[in-house]
This record gives structure tokens, C-alpha cells and sequence, in this order.
């Protein structure tokens, strides 16, 4: 459930950075309430992801007014900042514990056709893994083809979650699926006509997996074997991961540069603080 102001609150944050946004959401536990009576809501970090068409000219004109935001990187220029956005990690560049209206947030920028690459064939799965848990959308232009993206990454996530779903489940198991990205129609027919609706990059970790050493058997045979396999949910689960751990791992690293080694550190900080938190309310 989001937080009482919250929609008041994300939208003064967009009044501190400059225009050109093609979607930016608010995520995090600074808007949603969270589980647990030591949760912190009023002092939690909200999280922002801005889509820009034109990482450049943005970095550029948020360089000039928000130049405290920025790293060492800051010195070498919006073109050099928008090369190590789009080249490194999973495609965003992340400025965190920033002061903004007297709350801490951290922001990630992407470049729009990164995100809708991602979107539709979930290269990295890190911000269209995000889209598929609850956001607050706070600002979206008319670009039909993002819109369309953010349609078909949704459906790909149900997709997903159905894979691995037993025959009867709740609708909070779906969700808990979608939200997890544990993502089995049982029938081998039925699961061969989800899985060759699945991303491109997903079908071909899982032809990866099942691809025996020197077949190079076409994903579409690998992934009719997989319908009639048992471990069809184990496969998709295998892909999922392959995809998420290494990407998430390029922008852990790529985060020390663009956040700064002390802020990397005060940041780590507060994630692990917040880990030990949620440990004891499990054990208690």
C-alpha cells in the first residue's frame, strides 16, 4: 500500500531536475509500506528510475543544476557520463543519497530504447525486472512504442510465472511469482506455445542450459524438448538467473564509480543495516 503524501512528495522531487523525461517511477519502501513494525517509512530512501531519450543533453542540463549530484565522474563531461550509462552495468547510471526536499532519494537514469530493448527481450532484466513490482509512474510522454514495451514486459513476466505456477494456485501466488521473478498450462503443448512467447534473451539462456556440447541444436527444438521435461520450472528458473546475476553484479561494480567510493560505502551500509533488520524480525 503506498504511503500516505507519497504522491505528493515524488512529484517535488521532478521539480529539482530538468525536463525531457520519457517515464520516471518511484519505487522502494520509502513509497510502499513495508511488512514489520521497525519498519522506518518516514526516514526510508525513495527510489527513482528517469527514462530520457537523450542521455547527453540531459546529463548536461542536470550537470549545470544539480552539479553535487554527480561522482568524480562529473569532470569529464555529460558525453563520458552517458558512455559508462549505456555501456557498463545494466544500461543506468545511479546518483544515491541525494538531499532533496529534506528526504534522502537515490535516481537511476536510462536511455529510452535501452529500456525498451530490455523491456521486450529482457537483456539485463534489471529495470524491466523493477516494472514488473509495484511502481508509481509519476511521469510518462506519448511514446507509444515505451508504452507497448511496458505492456509486453508485464505479459512476458505472467508468462513466465504461469511456467512455473502448479495447476491450481491463488492469485497472491501469481503475484508472489511475477514480483520474485520465480517464474508451469501443464500440458507440453501448452507449455511450448509460453515458452516460444518468452523473451529472446531468456529462450536463449535456456538453449544454453539444454544444449548439449557441439549440437547447436535452433531454440525452437530445445524448447519443445523442454515442454515435455519434468524440470521445465528448474530450466526457466536456471535462465532467469543467468540473466539477473550477472547483470546485477556489472552495476554493484559499475556503482562505485558513478556513486563515488564514499557514498558506495554509506550506501552498502544502509543495505545491510536494513538485511540484519528484516533477519531478526524472521527469527523473532
Amino acid at each position: 500500500m503506498a504511503l500516505q503524501g507519497s504522491g505528493v512528495a515524488v512529484r517535488k522531487v521532478l521539480s529539482h531536475f530538468p525536463d525531457g523525461l520519457s517515464l520516471a517511477f518511484a519505487y522502494g519502501s520509502g513509497l510502499y509500506r513495508q511488512a514489520g513494525p521497525s519498519a522506518d517509512h518516514e526516514n526510508a530512501m525513495l527510489d527513482f528510475v528517469f527514462t530520457v531519450d537523450n542521455p547527453v543533453a540531459w546529463h548536461s542540463k542536470n550537470l549545470k543544476k544539480n552539479w553535487n549530484h554527480y561522482s568524480f565522474l562529473k569532470v569529464l563531461g555529460s558525453k563520458f557520463i552517458t558512455t559508462v550509462q549505456n555501456n557498463y552495468g545494466a544500461g543506468v547510471y545511479y546518483n544515491p543519497l541525494i538531499l532533496c526536499d529534506g528526504r534522502l532519494i537515490k535516481y537511476g537514469v536510462i536511455s529510452t530504447h535501452i529500456l525498451i530493448d530490455d523491456l521486450l527481450n529482457w537483456n539485463n532484466l534489471y529495470i524491466a525486472g523493477r516494472l514488473q513490482k509495484p511502481v508509481k509512474i509519476v511521469a510518462m510522454n506519448e511514446n507509444v512504442t515505451l508504452r507497448s514495451a511496458l505492456d509486453k514486459n508485464l505479459k512476458s513476466a505472467v508468462t513466465a510465472a504461469f511456467l512455473m505456477l502448479p495447476e491450481s494456485f491463488s492469485e497472491e501466488e501469481l503475484f508472489i511469482e511475477i514480483a520474485g521473478l520465480s517464474y508451469s498450462d501443464k500440458s507440453p503443448e501448452g507449455q511450448f506455445t509460453q515458452l516460444m512467447t518468452l523473451p529472446k534473451t531468456l529462450q536463449q539462456q535456456i538453449n544454453h542450459i539444454m544444449d548439449p556440447p557441439g549440437k547447436n541444436r535452433d531454440v525452437e527444438e530445445t524448447l519443445l524438448q523442454l515442454a515435455h521435461d519434468p524440470d521445465c520450472a528448474d530450466v526457466v528458473r536456471l535462465g532467469l538467473s543467468a540473466i539477473v546475476r550477472p547483470s546485477s553484479i556489472r552495476q554493484s561494480i559499475k556503482g562505485i564509480f558513478t556513486a563515488g567510493m564514499k557514498k558506495s560505502l554509506i550506501y552498502s551500509s544502509l543495505k545491510l543495516h536494513k538485511m540484519w533488520k528484516g533477519w531478526l524480525r524472521k527469527t523473532t
